[in-house]
């Protein structure tokens, strides 16, 4: 699996529309995504104390677009990275992704190292 952070009502928005977009992809040509290890780092980073979050678990197999892995930021960490739209079918399930009560964020219970 791999798994992408976004709003639950841009991923409500896609399920209707039948195709996932997010943001950062009109900027960079790329849906940003990260493996179970890594996706504290970015959510941490990028969306302390945000709400009305989802974690996306997606299987890597059912993706149409090309996935590449790619350190992008040269931290010495490969994220994968979707080129093109996310196929909703490609989701396996959504979860809840609220940040703790400090604002920061652990991985939901339904989801294990």
């Amino acid at each position: 699996m791999i798994f992408h952070i976004t709003q639950r009502t841009a991923w409500e928005t896609a399920v209707a529309r039948g195709r996932y977009l997010s943001d950062s992809f009109h900027k960079e040509g790329f849906i940003h995504c990260s493996t179970l290890e890594q996706v504290l780092a970015p959510a941490n980073r990028l969306y302390q104390g945000e709400v009305g979050l989802v974690l996306l678990c997606i299987d890597p197999e059912e993706v149409d677009a090309p996935i590449v892995y790619e350190d992008i930021y040269h931290h010495g960490d490969k994220f994968p990275h979707i080129y093109g739209p996310l196929n909703i079918n490609a989701v396996q399930r959504t979860v809840d992704f609220p940040p703790n009560m400090d604002g920061t964020f652990s991985l939901p219970p339904e989801i294990h190292l």
